[in-house]
C-alpha cells in the first residue's frame, strides 16, 4: 500500500508499506480522506515527544472498514467510519472515571502506533463511529477537531448564557468558536494573524485582533468584567499567561493549546483567589464524536469548507511548506483516491 513515512526528524516521503492486518477486537480501514494536525507538523518537525521514527503519521481518519480482526462482527464491512484516536488502557485511574483520554498507557493512533497518512489502517472495532448518509469522507475526518472542539465546550461548561473569548483562529480556535456558537453563547475571537483572523470573519463570527491592549479593549467591551469564558487554542505561553487577565471574576478558562513538555507557564496568583476563577485543561475528547458527526451533519461547522484538499501524493511538499511557513495552508487534507 502507499503511504506517507516520517523516516526521521524533518523528513516525508511517499513509499510502499505491507497492508497492516487487524489484530483481535480490531477492523481494517481503507482510508478515504486523512487531515493534517499541528501534531502531524510536530512529528515531523521533531517537537512531539511521543513519537518513535519510522511512523505513518495521522490520527483524522476517514474511511470504510474492509475486514474484521478476530472477534468482530461490526460495524459491517463497507461500513463507512471515522476513527476515534485516543485507545485508554481501561484500567489506570483517569480511564475508571470515564477520563480514557487522559490515560497514563495512553496510545494515539498515528502517534504511538502508524495511523491514517496510508491506504490502509487498523483500529480498535470499539474506536469507530458511523458516518452519516450523505457526507463525504473529506468533511468526516473533521470529526476529530470538532470533537476537540465540543471537548473544550463541555469543560468550560458553555451555554447560550455565555460570552466567549477564543484566543486563536487556527483549525481548533475556529472548532472551538462554531461549536460555542451553535450552543447560542456570544463568540469573539482573537489572533496575531490577520489572515487568520479573516477567515474567522468570513465564516460569520465577530473578531478582535489580538495585541498589548487586548485586555483593555476587551474590559471596555464587558464593562470592566472580562470575559465569563476565556478558550486558548494557540500553545503559547503568553497566550495562556494573558488568559488568566482577560477573565471575568467568577469566569472560566479553558486551556486546549499544547506547549512544550517542561515549559512554565506563569499566573497572577493572587488571581486564583481575587477571581476565585477556573482554569480547566481540555485533552482532545471522549464520548463527543457523536455530536461531533451531528454538527457537521447539520451544517453548523463552517471552517471545514475553507480547507485546501489534496492528493496524499503530494504530502511531502505540504509538509516541507509548513514547516517553513506554519501559515502556507490553515488547514490540508489529503484525499486517498485524488490524483
Amino acid at each position: 500500500m502507499r503511504a506517507l513515512v516520517f523516516p526521521a526528524i524533518g523528513a516525508a516521503e511517499m513509499a510502499e508499506r505491507a497492508t497492516p492486518t487487524p489484530g483481535p477486537g480490531e477492523v481494517l480501514i481503507q482510508v478515504g480522506a486523512a487531515g493534517l494536525c499541528a501534531g502531524d507538523l510536530y512529528i515531523y518537525t521533531g517537537k512531539n515527544p511521543y513519537v518513535s521514527y519510522p511512523r505513518i503519521g495521522c490520527h483524522e481518519i476517514a474511511g470504510k472498514v474492509v475486514a474484521h480482526g478476530a472477534g468482530v462482527a461490526s460495524p459491517a464491512i463497507g461500513t463507512r467510519v471515522v476513527v476515534e484516536p485516543f485507545i485508554g488502557c481501561g484500567t489506570c485511574y483517569p480511564c475508571r472515571v470515564g477520563k480514557p483520554n487522559c490515560c497514563v498507557n495512553l496510545s494515539i493512533i498515528g502517534i504511538h502506533r502508524d495511523g491514517g497518512f496510508a491506504d490502509f489502517v487498523t483500529a480498535p472495532a470499539t474506536h469507530l463511529h458511523a458516518i452519516p448518509d450523505g457526507m463525504t469522507d473529506v468533511h468526516a475526518a473533521f470529526a476529530e477537531p470538532v470533537a476537540i472542539g465540543v471537548q473544550g465546550c463541555n469543560r468550560g461548561q458553555v451555554t447560550a448564557a455565555d460570552h466567549v473569548l477564543v484566543l486563536g483562529a487556527g483549525p481548533i480556535g475556529l472548532a472551538v468558536a462554531e461549536v460555542a456558537r451553535e450552543r447560542g453563547a456570544k463568540v469573539l475571537v482573537t489572533d496575531l494573524n490577520a489572515a487568520r483572523l479573516q477567515i474567522a470573519a468570513d465564516l460569520g463570527l465577530e473578531t478582535l485582533p489580538a495585541g498589548p491592549d487586548l485586555e483593555t479593549r476587551v474590559r471596555a467591551m464587558t464593562g470592566g468584567d472580562g470575559m465569563p469564558v476565556v478558550m486558548e487554542a494557540t500553545g503559547a505561553v503568553p497566550a495562556i499567561e494573558q488568559a488568566a487577565q482577560l477573565v471575568a471574576p467568577g469566569g472560566r478558562v479553558v486551556i486546549l493549546g499544547l506547549v512544550g513538555r517542561g515549559v512554565p507557564v506563569s499566573l497572577p496568583g493572587l488571581d486564583f483567589t481575587r477571581k476565585e476563577m477556573t482554569i480547566l485543561g481540555s485533552r482532545a475528547s471522549t464520548g463527543c464524536f457523536p455530536e461531533a458527526l451531528r454538527l457537521i451533519a447539520d451544517g453548523h461547522i463552517h471552517y471545514l469548507n475553507i480547507a485546501t484538499t489534496l492528493p496524499i501524493a503530494a504530502a511531502p511538499g505540504v509538509f516541507a511548506a509548513l514547516a517553513a511557513n506554519p501559515f502556507a495552508y490553515h488547514k490540508a487534507i489529503f484525499q486517498m483516491d485524488a490524483e
